[in-house]
C-alpha cells in the first residue's frame, strides 16, 4: 500500500491565503468597478437634466457652454425649438434628430449613440444630448480610479500574509533544525521557548518519549554492565571447577563432590543471568502508558504466587499461607498480571530462603482506606532498620543475609515492578512474627467488584 503523498503545511497555508486575498480582491474590485459605472451614469445623466433646467426660460445664444464642438468637455449637444416648432438653437455639428421623446431616451443617429434629455415648458422645448462613447470612456476612467486602490494594496496585503506566516512558522523550523542536529545518543528535551499553543503539546509528547527511549536506553547499557561485572567471578569459578575435574589424579569422592559444586554453580549462574534478564525487561519496560494495563483481582495473583512457591515452603516444612486462615477478599485493581505475580512470586521466595525451617509465612490482602495493601510476614531474622533503605538496590545485600547463596536482584525486580504500577513498598519488623513485614501500597483505586 502506497504512503500518502507529503505536503508543505507552509505552501498549503500561502496557497490556500493567497488564493482567499485574490478572490476576494477581484470580487471586490468587480463590484467597485460596477458601482463605479452606474454612479458615473446616474452623474452625467444628472448633469444633462440640470443643463436642460438651466435652459428652460432662455434661449443660448452665442453661450459658449452649449455652443461649438461640445460644452463644458462633456460632448454636449443642445437643440432648442419654440412652442410652435421653430427651431431656436442648435449646436454646431450636431446630428440629432429634429424631434425626440420626453426625458431620458438612447438615440443612434449617423452611427453614433447619444444619451438625451428632453425637456418641455410653455414658451421652449429643450433637448440636451450627449455622445455615449465619450460618456462611456469617461465612466471607465473614473470607475478605474476606484478599482486603483485594490490592485495596489493586494500585493501589500499578500506580502503581509507570506510573512505573517513564514514568522509563525519559524519555531517548527527551528525545532526541525535542533532535532537534525542531535546525535543518535542526545535524548535531552526539545527546547518549548516561544512555540505556538498549538505545536507545544507535540514538543511536549516528544520530550516524553525522548525520556521513554533514554530509560529504554539505560536499562540496556546498565544491563551490559551488570551481566559483565556479575557474571564474571561465577564464570571464572566455573572454568576452574571444570578444569579441577580433569586432573586424573583426583579423588573419586573430590570429584563427586566437584561435580556437585559445579552443578551448583552453574545453577547460580543460570538463575542470575534469568534474573539479569527480567531486570532489563522490566527496567526497559518502566514508564508505560497504564492504558497497557488491565483490570485484574489480586486475590488470584496471590494464590497463584503462593502455589509457585509453595513447594519451597513445603520442602522446609514453612507455614505459608494465610494469618490465621482467613479468606482473601477479591480486589479488583488495573495492572499487569504478570508482572504483579512476579512481584510477589520474588517476596515470597525472598521469605521462604530467609525463614529457618518449620518457620511461618503470612500473606494477606486488604483494602485501607480506599486503597489495597498487601502484606507478607515471615519468622526470619528480618533486615536491619540501617539496611532497609538500600536492599532494593542491585547486588546489594543485607549483611543478616550475605552467607545465603542469592544474586541481590530479587528486591530490585519488585521495586521497578512497584514503580510501574504507582506502588509503594514499605519494610517494618513483625510485630506478630519477629521477622520482615513487607508492605506494598497501590496508589490507584480498587475497582469495585462486580
Amino acid at each position: 500500500m502506497t504512503s500518502p503523498a507529503s505536503y508543505s503545511l507552509r505552501r498549503r497555508l500561502l496557497w490556500f491565503v493567497m488564493a482567499a486575498i485574490l478572490l476576494a480582491a477581484v470580487v471586490q474590485a468587480v463590484t467597485a468597478y460596477r458601482g463605479a459605472l452606474q454612479q458615473a451614469d446616474a452623474l452625467f445623466d444628472d448633469h444633462l437634466q440640470q443643463m436642460a433646467q438651466s435652459m428652460r426660460n432662455r434661449v443660448p445664444l452665442g453661450s459658449p457652454l452649449v455652443d461649438g464642438d461640445a460644452a463644458d468637455g462633456f460632448d454636449l449637444f443642445v437643440q432648442i425649438w419654440g412652442p410652435d416648432g421653430t427651431q431656436l438653437f442648435r449646436s454646431t455639428r450636431s446630428a440629432l434628430p429634429p424631434r425626440a421623446v420626453l426625458g431620458f431616451s438612447d438615440v443612434e443617429a449617423n452611427g453614433n449613440h447619444y444619451r438625451v434629455y428632453t425637456l418641455q415648458t410653455a414658451l421652449q422645448t429643450v433637448q440636451i444630448a450627449q455622445d455615449l462613447s465619450a460618456r462611456t470612456a469617461r465612466a471607465r476612467a473614473l470607475a478605474l480610479t476606484a478599482v486603483l486602490p485594490f490592485a495596489l494594496l493586494t500585493p501589500l496585503l499578500m506580502l503581509a500574509v507570506w510573512w505573517v506566516i513564514t514568522r509563525s512558522l519559524a519555531p517548527l523550523e527551528r525545532t526541525r533544525r535542533e532535532v537534525a542536529r542531535r546525535t543518535a545518543s542526545d535524548f535531552s528535551p526539545l527546547a518549548d521557548r516561544g512555540l505556538p499553543d498549538e505545536v507545544r503539546p507535540l514538543v511536549d509528547e516528544l520530550n516524553l518519549l525522548f525520556g521513554r527511549v533514554r530509560s529504554a536506553f539505560d536499562a540496556q547499557k546498565n544491563f551490559v554492565a551488570d551481566a559483565a561485572h556479575e557474571l564474571r567471578s561465577p564464570l571464572t569459578a566455573l572454568k576452574l571447577q571444570a578444569q579441577a575435574l580433569r586432573r586424573p589424579d583426583a579423588d573419586p569422592v573430590a570429584r563427586e563432590a566437584g561435580i556437585a559444586r559445579l552443578n551448583q554453580g552453574i545453577d547460580r549462574a543460570i538463575r542470575l543471568v534469568e534474573q539479569l534478564l527480567l531486570l532489563a525487561r522490566e527496567e526497559a519496560g518502566r514508564g508505560q502508558a497504564q492504558a497497557a494495563s488491565l483490570p485484574l483481582d489480586l486475590q488470584d495473583v496471590v494464590k497463584l504466587a503462593i502455589a509457585d512457591v509453595l513447594p519451597a515452603a513445603r520442602h522446609k516444612h514453612i507455614d505459608l499461607g494465610l494469618p490465621g486462615n482467613r479468606a482473601i477478599e477479591p480486589v479488583q485493581i488495573h495492572g499487569q498480571a504478570e508482572a504483579l505475580r512476579m512481584l510477589l512470586r520474588n517476596l515470597l521466595d525472598n521469605a521462604v530462603k530467609y525463614t529457618p525451617a518449620s518457620g511461618q509465612v503470612d500473606v494477606s490482602l486488604e483494602v485501607r482506606h480506599g486503597h489495597p495493601v498487601l502484606t507478607i510476614e515471615d519468622s526470619g531474622p528480618g533486615i536491619a532498620a540501617e539496611d532497609r533503605e538500600r536492599v532494593f538496590d542491585r547486588f546489594f545485600r543485607a549483611s543478616d543475609v550475605a552467607l545465603e547463596a542469592g544474586s541481590g536482584l530479587g528486591l530490585s525486580i519488585v521495586k521497578v515492578i512497584a514503580d510501574r504500577h504507582g506502588a509503594t513498598l514499605a519494610l517494618d519488623r513483625s510485630t506478630r512474627l519477629g521477622g520482615l513485614k513487607v508492605e506494598v501500597h497501590f496508589a490507584v483505586e480498587p475497582v469495585p467488584a462486580i
